[in-house]
């Protein structure tokens, strides 16, 4: 095991809470099993540990998360995505395999939704040649947090948005009932019509989107018309 990841387990481990975890395990619908660590002490509690001068070497990265995603207790993995999220900034192309393995174990939409928006976000960016072919494969994958992903990776990006991409990918979508895949929809449309709101309006009627995504979708430019009436 990594000297790293045996320091996280050495500082979590004597704050784990039975009913606290009990507590956070039912939230989470019985998927994973809990220390039951609070987000706000669990980050108090790595913070040296997370700083630049002590975090693991980039080479290491993928063998530090592997082992934190490997654990029982979802702290871990969210320790995992702490780490990774302090650094993005750094991260090379080849990160885009272990990506795509971490999107697939241990998913749920805690894990796949940060590593969407902040770490698919950025090596998207960052790598638009090596990154296509796996954007290619995740729109048509059975999978439905590769394809979550697609629908959220562009969630941060703004005016940077390639909204014919993501009207695409909503296209792709659309006729999926999973609540995951229409909520994500919803959600992405919702953050770009802060940025274009009357091209995700027009999109929303010439393409028709109803139920959940549509409900999310418009949540925020009815708060807009309603603070305007």
């Amino acid at each position: 095991m990594h000297p790293w990841v045996r320091e996280t387990i050495a500082r979590l481990t004597p704050m784990a809470d039975p009913e606290t975890a009990s507590a956070m395990q039912a939230y989470m619908r019985n998927q994973f099993e809990f220390l039951g660590i609070q987000s706000v002490p669990r980050r108090a509690a790595m913070k040296a540990l997370l700083s630049s001068s002590q975090r693991p070497s980039i080479n290491e990265l993928s063998t530090v998360i592997n082992q934190l995603w490997q654990l029982p207790e979802r702290e871990y993995q969210m320790v995992a995505l702490d780490l990774l999220i302090a650094s993005k900034k750094r991260l090379p192309a080849t990160m885009l395999n272990d990506l795509q393995r971490w999107l697939t174990t241990q998913s749920w939409w805690d894990t796949v939704d940060l590593l969407a928006t902040h770490i698919a976000g950025e090596l998207f960016t960052r790598y638009p040649v090596e990154s296509a072919p796996f954007l290619l494969h995740w729109r048509g994958s059975d999978n439905i947090w590769l394809r979550r992903t697609t629908l959220l990776f562009q969630l941060k990006y703004k005016a940077r948005t390639d909204d014919a991409l993501l009207f695409s990918l909503i296209t792709d979508n659309q006729s999926d009932t999973e609540f995951f895949i229409q909520k994500a929809i919803g959600w992405a449309l919702r953050e770009y019509s802060k940025t274009n709101p009357e091209a995700v309006t027009h999109f929303i009627e010439q393409q028709n989107i109803q139920g959940l995504a549509k409900r999310e979708a418009l949540k925020w430019l009815s708060k807009q018309t309603n603070s305007d009436a």
